[in-house]
């Protein structure tokens, strides 16, 4: 039942984000329309990291002295600075782990 249940969600959601994909005809969105969408994953990303930093298991907001705070902090500076994306990720953990381990 499980796997059905599993099968059937997963079908539906398939349907859905395909018959968009398929149905609409490219032409219907303008120009500006385009260019609008473009900054959808920029703004969609933050909403789901700043919410596993700055809060905790219980949703409230987590210390100054946190960890996570510290991490996000090098892995934003370095971010600006590099421009690399692997960087930035890498930056980040170090610091965190370092933190977590070592003080």
């Amino acid at each position: 039942m499980t796997w059905t249940s599993i099968f059937i969600a997963g079908f539906i959601t398939y349907l859905t984000r395909m018959g968009m994909i398929t149905l609409i005809d490219k032409d219907v969105f303008n120009e500006n329309f385009r260019k609008i969408l473009n900054y959808v994953p920029s703004v969609v990303f933050p909403s789901i990291i700043f919410p596993g930093i700055l809060l905790d298991d219980f949703g409230t907001l987590v210390a100054i002295t946190d960890p996570k705070i510290y991490g996000a902090l090098t892995a934003i500076i370095v971010g600006l600075f590099s421009r690399n994306v692997i960087l930035t990720i890498i930056s980040g953990l170090i610091s965190y782990w370092f933190i977590i381990f070592f003080l």
